[in-house]
């Protein structure tokens, strides 16, 4: 019989895998597979009726691949129409033992049989002895292979590596070395450390405002479709100690220590944030409703009973107007209205007046000169004490760490453990600060610039600035 007088067997559907999408977009994994099992169907009379894909490993469970889960339901969706499922390799069907048999008894039930290109599925007590025979010898390697990765990434990690998915602010690069490493993404690190910084030192009072405030930036990636993120992820963003140069794995046993990247943030910014998000400091909660149109509500106070005034916009017979006014309960000129362009007027009238003379802005840098050389000749004596806390501190883990050799109550021993964790973030952050405590050459300049830039013209800044500034 020629191919022309070949005739139809059934109707096939074709199933290709690869563990990863790399595997799709640098080789041609799926493709290939395709066509061998196209040739296949040819070869035996099938006609070829769909074909799912899929690019996810799914450890196995065939339920976590979506080209498995849709081809189930495609079956599901034809009922009473009989279909051979034909795969390239056994490997390709399912890496273990248990989703393998679990997958036969999926297809059998829906009236599908199976067919392999590398294996004859024969329904005998020897085939199917080979069958779970291989496939278990599939779910060994899937296995080994993965030991093998998990290995090499808590190496990595020990050694100062950041080895899962790259933060937001960092970006990976091809190291020299060999490998990827960490480096700082230009758009989104100033986005990251304004806000870490912000939570740390108080201009934002809340995660609903370090939330606000990534949500308006442009740049920083959403959660949900309509330009939100959730609060988990803020959550998380702040208890990264990624952001601050370290990197731990405590599902490996790996604590935490110094990475190899560059920090966006101190480790002592952020031990601050860690310390605001476990309440142990009082901040009160900044007002939601600030907007542009009122830049000084809040900070206006009003003359009678000292409160900070509010503002709003009041309508009119033809438009709406906007005003500051009181609304402290008791105060002699409660719900009397201020027209902001009166109020801030005279407010911009002031901040013009701060212009400070050519002499105090001479004696200001002076000062800044002498504030500076009086730190930098008490850094040495600062960087010997705190040299000797390292010490101290070093005393403490090594004493804790016998007592931890002999306990043998599960509670003494995760007490001790928690007070070593404890010493050693102490430690880190006392390590911190001596690296820091000289400060380099030419930073002194800067400082004044920027101090002096303020000082000469706070109106400038003010005008041109935007509303966070002002």
């Amino acid at each position: 019989m020629t191919e022309n007088q070949t005739t139809s067997k059934g109707t096939a559907i074709i199933y290709c895998r690869v563990s990863s999408i790399r595997q799709t977009v640098d080789g041609s994994g799926l493709e290939s597979q395709e066509q061998r099992c196209r040739a296949y169907a040819k070869e035996h009379g099938y006609e070829v009726e769909a074909v799912f894909p899929d690019n996810v490993s799914g450890g196995g469970d065939f339920m976590r691949r979506p080209g498995m889960v849709a081809l189930l339901s495609y079956l599901d969706a034809q009922r009473g129409k009989s279909y051979t499922v034909i795969f390239d390799d056994l490997k390709r069907f399912a890496r273990d033992t248990e989703f393998h048999l679990k997958l036969r008894r999926e297809f059998a039930r829906r009236g599908a049989t199976i067919e392999c290109l590398n294996f004859r599925l024969e329904d005998t007590p020897e085939g199917k002895f080979i069958e779970t025979v291989i496939a278990a010898q599939g779910e060994l390697e899937r296995e080994q292979n993965s030991r093998q990765v998990v290995q090499k990434m808590q190496a990595r990690v020990e050694n100062g590596f950041w080895v899962f998915r790259a933060p937001i602010g960092y970006k990976y690069i091809a190291a020299p070395s060999g490998g990827k490493i960490l480096v700082l993404d230009e758009v989104l690190a100033p986005v990251v450390r304004e806000a870490l910084e912000g939570y740390a030192c108080g201009h934002f009072s809340t995660q609903a405002e370090v939330q606000r405030f990534l949500e308006r930036s442009p740049y920083f990636p959403k959660d949900r479709p309509d330009g939100t993120i959730r609060s988990m992820t803020v959550t998380r963003f702040l208890k990264k100690a990624v952001y601050a140069g370290y990197v731990e794995a405590p599902k490996w046993g790996v604590s935490l220590r110094k990475g190899k990247h560059p920090p966006i943030i101190s480790f002592e910014t952020y031990q601050r944030i860690q310390e605001n998000l476990e309440g142990r400091k009082y901040r009160p909660a900044a007002r939601k409703d600030f907007h542009e149109d009122f830049p000084l509500r809040g900070f206006v106070l009003c003359d009678c009973c000292g409160r900070a005034m509010t503002a709003a916009w009041s309508k009119g017979r033809y438009k709406h107007y906007a005003y500051y006014r009181c609304e402290t309960r008791g105060c002699e000129v409660k719900g009397k209205s201020v027209p902001r362009a009166k109020l801030e007027d005279t407010f911009a009238e002031i901040i013009k007046g701060l212009q400070p003379a050519r002499e105090l802005f001479d004696l200001t840098k002076v000062m800044l000169r002498d504030a500076w050389d009086m730190r930098f000749a008490s850094a040495t004596d600062q960087r010997a004490e705190l040299t000797r806390q390292i010490g101290d501190v070093q005393r403490q883990i090594d004493c804790l760490l016998d007592r931890l050799v002999e306990a043998s109550s599960p509670t003494v021993i995760s007490a001790y453990e928690a007070k070593i964790d404890k010493l050693e973030r102490d430690r880190l952050l006392l390590n911190e600060r001596i690296e820091n405590m000289v400060p380099p050459k030419g930073r002194l300049e800067d400082c004044i610039e920027l101090a002096l830039r303020f000082l000469s013209s706070p109106w400038n800044i003010y005008e041109k600035g935007d509303y966070l500034m002002r």
